[in-house]
């Protein structure tokens, strides 16, 4: 039994020295590692205590302490699980945290605290961490976080509940982490204690300046020391983020105003103009003042600023160029601020590019040479002068595309309009084709009649005064600029600045000679208008504008003409449009599936816009619409001259724009700059050019000028030729039957009033002209209704059935017929005879997706 006891007594030591062993080995993994200067056994020779770690006395002598805001860098994370090597530890909490309350002396935490936080030992060789020159970066540097950064999260960071930290000690926002690098090893570094700081990718514009004594940028603090290549990285990278802000003081958001020291809070604030401190416009060099005087009237256009062979742009127009062309910000240019640029000879892709993404972009050219400037003085700066601005809705280049590019300006007013119901005045302007047109509207609370309008013509923008605009009616400009597949940029302006009273727009129109070269006068465009002082105001508004954008010369030279948007046509508000799927679709927006889609083979780009114009007002005079349909059928039975038709129409150019090119040349450069311009044509065309050729083509040109409003006609001709020509082949390549109307006279439409009938539609095998499945034609129909010489049908019939049994369909198949009938088109049906329809509505939301299988009604 003593033996046994003993054995017991032996293996219980045995554990138990085991065990202590153990816990030994892991305290000493936590205990303080002994300084060079002393001896291993120093640290336990205190009265037979461990002294404690820290006190406020040691923390403020023997810790190096830069100044940090509540930040902390990202790159101190935990990587692993495994111990590293026993060396000198890094610091990731902060050294300043207060010792337990009544200073009992050392605790759990206390005794291993130093394995968290790092001394600063720069004193200690080591040759992986030695700065190799003055300019090279060190990872043992300081970085400093301005207190304008949101410090969120921080103190999250150090709780006490997500460290497992069990203690009362307080984290000081305001304390430093000296970081340095540990070469063998990598640190820590697990998720779990990452930082809530977010990357430097993603918010750029929040990220701080980081450096250390010699001023190098520390924006990546690895564990691992870098190669001196890496160092340059980083320099770059800090240069990127150097240039991403503006050294302009009035140019920061937090401090930004308007010509009139308005912030973007108040309701007059006005985005176009910004306010110069005069101090700041004191101190700027002569081209500084002339940059910045353009640009601060013009902060919603990006300028192209010339200087010798390139152009640049500056500050917050630079930052575009970066995003939108991807070209490089450096930080030089006037006044050595941020900039990008490009050659001569690419401005005009440039340009092109940025209008297409939407931008205003506007030129300021040199009107003289250096060494011009030099001859006035050798202190003379070159003279500089904005040209002129080119816009989405104003743009006149060749590459352009078909569809015609409006500018409306839209006046409202009630004008003795009774029953709540408001006018409208608007004007707008096609620049490229040299025309602006005027007009007025009557509306009532559905804006049917404005809608017409924005769907007629849909603008590319409209401008309008911001509180002059009733809010439903800006809620219309709202709705209509999400249908189509081109945007629609809405422009409000300050009351006041551009659109003036009707007085004012024509003092203004005879003392700048606008319209001057107008085929009529531009006081006979008002006078079949309604509301002409409503219309001159819209028309000030328009006028305004494009003086702003210097085309002054397309107001002097532009034909101004009447816009009726109902009169004298088949009425169609801006709900039926839609519905009827008349120019978009109502899946994506596009022309496909559409009647101008259906209807549109046209050759030349001046047919395709007189198309639209067209299926905007179809007739009301069977007179008209039986000339059109004679000219179709006779295409149709000779098939050889529409062949021949198409092969010279395909050849030309777009006419109406080259008129108004040559127009705006012209008046713009003067006769004596003739020859020039003939030889240059003449080279275009890899022609030799003598002086007699050049002299005879500037002859023709003259003359062309003077003719130019018999050329317009012959334009509008060639032009009806190809709309023709385009409704004979649509009729003739169809997949079903189609037929001429038969169009009753306009006393048979009206005898319904005089108590001798009604109106009459009947059709025979109507078809959806372009409602085609995979099966082929959909099924036909017959619609009889009204009088008819061998029976007596209601004028009104109430359709049902089953969803997705054709009622939508047949409902706008019939409406389509009466369109194309008006058109002068032949309609897809054997049999129609129909009086002249006055207007078609649909109900409001009545929408369906034909083409894909999907009803609604």
């Amino acid at each position: 039994m003593y033996f046994n006891k003993n054995l017991t007594s032996l293996k219980v030591d045995s554990c138990r020295s085991t065990k202590m062993q153990r816990q030994k080995s892991i305290l000493s993994f936590f205990q303080k590692p002994s300084l060079p200067s002393q001896s291993p056994d120093a640290g336990e020779k205190n009265d037979g205590r461990q002294a404690p770690l820290f006190s406020a006395k040691q923390n403020n002598q023997n810790v190096f302490q830069p100044a940090i805001h509540g930040l902390v860098d990202t790159s101190l994370e935990i990587r692993g699980t495994d111990t590293p090597p026993e060396k000198v530890p890094c610091q990731i909490l902060p050294v300043n945290i207060k010792e337990n309350e009544g200073g009992k002396g050392a605790t759990l935490f206390s005794s291993i605290m130093h394995k968290f936080i790092k001394f600063d030992d720069r004193e200690k060789p080591n040759g992986r961490n030695q700065v190799h020159s003055a300019n090279a970066c060190s990872t043992s540097g300081t970085f400093t976080i301005p207190k304008e950064l949101p410090t969120q999260g921080m103190d999250m960071l150090y709780s006490e509940k997500d460290n497992g930290i069990i203690s009362n000690g307080m984290v000081d926002q305001t304390s430093v982490l000296n970081i340095e690098s540990v070469d063998d090893v990598p640190g820590p570094h697990t998720p779990g204690m990452r930082l809530l700081v977010p990357r430097l990718k993603r918010i750029p514009e929040d990220v701080p300046k980081f450096e250390d004594k010699n001023g190098c940028s520390f924006l990546n603090s690895n564990k691992r020391a870098k190669p001196l290549q890496d160092s340059a990285s980083l320099i770059k990278n800090h240069e990127e983020i150097s240039n991403s802000i503006s050294k302009f003081e009035w140019l920061d958001p937090a401090r930004i105003r308007d010509a009139n020291g308005r912030r973007p809070n108040d309701p007059l604030y006005d985005k176009k103009t910004l306010y110069l401190p005069p101090d700041a416009f004191k101190k700027m060099s002569a081209s500084q003042k002339q940059y910045w005087t353009v640009k601060s009237q013009y902060m919603d256009v990006l300028l192209f600023f010339k200087v010798g062979k390139f152009y640049e742009l500056y500050e917050l127009d630079a930052e575009i160029g970066h995003k939108e062309l991807d070209w490089k910000m450096t930080l030089s240019g006037v006044g050595k601020c941020r900039q990008v640029g490009i050659s001569e000879s690419g401005i005009d892709d440039a340009v092109e590019k940025l209008v297409a993404c939407g931008y205003k972009v506007g030129r300021v050219e040199q009107l003289e040479t250096s060494d011009q400037a030099k001859s006035r003085g050798a202190n003379s700066v070159i003279q500089r002068k904005l040209v002129q601005v080119v816009t989405p809705s104003t743009i006149t280049d060749r590459n352009m595309g078909p569809d015609a590019v409006y500018l409306l300006a839209i006046k409202e007013g009630n004008y003795g309009v009774d029953n709540g119901a408001t006018a409208y005045g608007f004007a707008f302007a096609d620049c490229a084709a040299l025309r602006v047109w005027v007009g007025s509207i009557n509306d009532d609370a559905s804006h049917a009649a404005l809608g017409a309008l924005l769907m007629q013509i849909s603008p590319k923008e409209v401008i309008y005064e911001n509180r002059e605009l009733s809010r439903s009616a800006q809620k219309e400009l709202m709705k209509y600029s999400l249908i189509g597949s081109t945007a629609l940029q809405l422009s409000p302006v300050l009351p006041g600045t551009d659109f003036v009273d009707a007085s004012e727009v024509r003092n203004l129109i005879q003392s700048k000679d606008y319209f001057k070269r107008s085929t009529n006068p531009w006081n006979c465009a008002l006078d079949s208008i309604m509301h002409r002082d409503l219309s001159l105001c819209a028309l000030g508004g328009l006028i305004g504008h494009l003086s702003r954008l210097m085309f002054d010369d397309i107001l002097r030279n532009a034909d101004i003409l009447p816009y009726q948007v109902y009169k004298g046509c088949l009425r169609m508000d801006g709900q039926t449009l839609v519905n009827l799927e008349i120019f978009s679709n109502s899946a994506n927006g596009g022309s496909s599936g559409t009647l101008f889609n259906y209807l549109d083979n046209c050759m030349t780009s001046s047919g395709k816009r007189l198309l639209r114009n067209w299926i905007c007002h179809p007739l009301k005079h069977a007179e008209g619409i039986n000339n059109r349909l004679d000219v179709i059928e006779n295409l149709m039975a000779r098939s050889e001259i529409m062949l021949v038709t198409a092969q010279y129409l395909r050849k030309l150019p777009d006419l109406e724009r080259m008129l108004g090119r040559i127009k705006v040349s012209f008046q713009a450069s003067g006769s004596l700059a003739l020859p020039l311009i003939s030889k240059k044509l003449l080279k275009q065309q890899n022609h030799d050019v003598t002086d007699s050729e050049a002299g005879m083509l500037s002859v023709l040109i003259e003359l062309f000028i003077e003719k130019a409003t018999q050329w317009g006609e012959v334009i509008h001709a060639i032009n009806c030729i190809d709309v023709l020509r385009s409704f004979a082949v649509t009729a003739s390549m169809s997949c079903g039957a189609m037929c001429r109307p038969d169009i009753l006279p306009d006393s048979k439409s009206i005898s319904f009033c005089e108590g001798k009938g009604g109106p009459v539609l009947k059709i025979k095998g109507l078809w959806h002209p372009f409602a085609l499945g995979e099966s082929g034609l959909p099924v036909p129909n017959d619609v009889f209704l009204g009088e008819d010489s061998d029976s007596q049908h209601p004028l009104t019939v109430l359709l049902t059935g089953p969803n997705m049994g054709g009622k939508s369909t047949l409902l706008r198949a019939t409406c389509l017929a009466v369109i194309l009938a008006q058109l002068g088109c032949f309609v897809p049906s054997e049999k129609c005879v129909l009086s002249l329809a006055d207007m078609i509505f649909t109900r409001l939301g009545a929408t369906d997706r034909i083409m894909t299988g999907e009803s609604k009604l």
